[in-house]
């Protein structure tokens, strides 16, 4: 039986979904930030909380590089992105003293610092809480699982590319995700194919994310196709900050 939450910086939020995935580079701070704003133009507010201390990327996909977190009477107050503060942001890419230092943290270290972000932001009401994790099954997995068990998450969202390798290492995300006992809600393939922004979205090749829920038994595999209008949050810029609208992701 699983121990009931107490009440803390976490119960005013509805929904927690993790973006997983087992292979690194796939685009899980993409599909993060993706969802994100898919779920803001649904006129829900929601939050993204960045587990991966030694590569925060979330900072950067929104724009909000340079941004402090300060102290409030509940803890650390997340970096709002609008007056509305409809998506709130934690990082430790906040944190750092400069953008290119490197996190250089053992385990305990991180684990420690990963259930402060869980218990000591103060997120206020949220209809979603998405948690962009790190590759792999590690410490940091497990810290954010354990920390975030007793608000009993929504599931996860495990994030691959078409190519054989990264289907691969998804399936011992899979695997990783059944002996912790989180729900898959579905596999994201990202980088499916190419959105045109004169015509429609050509064919993506080989689907190796299609094979995984005949084996899993999984009820959903998205297609992600990269569209030109979301490069800006990931490359050098402004920040792509509301819903594109593109053959592949109509308005």
């Amino acid at each position: 039986m699983e121990a009931a939450a107490e009440p803390g910086n976490l119960a005013g939020v509805r929904h927690i979904i993790l973006v997983l995935s087992g292979k690194g580079g796939v685009g899980k701070s993409t599909i993060s930030t993706e969802l994100a704003l898919a779920l803001r133009h649904a006129g829900k507010k929601v939050g993204i909380l960045d587990v991966d201390l030694c590569g925060p990327s979330i900072p950067r996909m929104l724009g909000a590089q340079g941004r402090a977190v300060h102290q409030c009477d509940r803890g650390w107050a997340p970096v709002f992105l609008d007056r509305e503060q409809s998506i709130s942001l934690m990082s430790v890419g906040f944190l750092l003293e400069k953008p290119d230092e490197a996190v250089v943290w053992r385990g305990p270290k991180k684990n420690a610092l990963i259930k402060q972000f869980v218990s000591d932001v103060a997120w206020g009401e949220l209809d979603y809480l998405v948690v962009d994790t790190p590759p792999g099954t590690s410490d940091e997995h497990m810290a954010t699982i354990e920390a975030l068990r007793p608000y009993q998450p929504l599931g996860a969202l495990v994030v691959t590319t078409p190519q054989a390798v990264s289907v691969g290492d998804v399936r011992r995300e899979l695997t990783f995700c059944r002996k912790t006992g989180l729900r898959v809600m579905g596999i994201v393939e990202n980088m499916s194919g190419f959105t045109c922004p004169h015509c429609t979205v050509s064919p993506g090749g080989c689907r190796g994310g299609e094979a995984a829920p005949g084996r899993w038994g999984l009820w959903a595999v998205l297609g992600s196709p990269p569209s030109p209008r979301s490069a800006p949050a990931s490359s050098p810029g402004a920040a792509e900050r509301s819903w594109p609208s593109s053959p592949g992701c109509p308005s």
